[in-house]
């Protein structure tokens, strides 16, 4: 998480969705803000986040926001412009108010369900999805039958993609199920699960990512998100 200065009331909580800043002094002006248990009668004031209540409630994810998603199929990344549900609809309508922007550090098709990062911290999204990071993503992929020696062996030495002039990075690849493979990747071209296997003969049924980096999906149920420290996943990325 960023670090947490005192900062002026105001922009912390315009930054945070709680209104444009004269939107907060007039939040101030009604007796809803308080400081350690103070009227906030100056919303110029500079403050502690943590000790800062709107209406009696701690404010929400004042240090920066980071947490994990998991996806269900049908459900878009973008922010805007996507037709049915996108990722923002699973999220506190809060959140869309944010500056810096809440986004989701790299995407996952509607096809493709499982673990994302969302967050609003620039530098984290850029760590977690510059390819100079190599971080390691794994993904379960249901095929159409049951995986050969030689496909694994295939994905593990690098092939090369239809419309590509290189191989992909050589993959991690095991069978986890009868038609189950559990396949990680270092490197994120477009589709890149579902062409891979098409390119040594299989088709992917089903496909979920089930960890980024050292952060695993674990039981986090569909449509539902959890706070993680970044700690959860910076190990894996240096």
């Amino acid at each position: 998480m960023r670090d947490s200065p005192r900062r002026r009331l105001d922009a912390l909580l315009s930054g945070l969705g709680y209104g444009s800043r004269r939107e907060v002094a007039q939040l101030c002006k009604r007796g809803r803000v308080r400081i350690e248990g103070f009227l906030a009668t100056d919303a110029s004031m500079r403050v502690d986040p943590r000790a800062v209540l709107l209406d009696d409630a701690p404010l929400d994810f004042p240090f920066g926001l980071v947490v994990a998603l998991h996806k269900p199929l049908g459900v878009a990344c973008t922010r805007a412009g996507a037709e049915g549900q996108t990722i923002f609809d699973l999220l506190p309508p809060l959140w869309r108010k944010r500056h810096p922007k809440v986004a989701s550090a790299g995407r996952l098709d509607r096809d493709t369900s499982g673990l994302l990062v969302v967050t609003d911290d620039g530098k984290l999204i850029h760590r977690l999805t510059t390819p100079s990071a190599k971080v390691e993503k794994s993904y379960q992929a249901t095929l159409d039958a049951s995986p050969t020696e030689e496909m694994l062996e295939r994905l593990r030495h690098g092939v090369l993609l239809d419309g590509e002039r290189s191989a992909t990075v050589p993959a991690g690849a095991i069978v986890v199920g009868p038609r189950e493979v559990q396949i990680t990747l270092r490197e994120g071209k477009y589709h890149q699960v579902r062409r891979m296997f098409a390119a040594v003969g299989g088709h992917v049924e089903a496909l979920c990512r089930i960890r980024i980096g050292a952060l695993p999906l674990g039981d986090l149920p569909r449509g539902h998100w959890r706070a993680i420290a970044e700690a959860e996943i910076i190990p894996a990325i240096g």
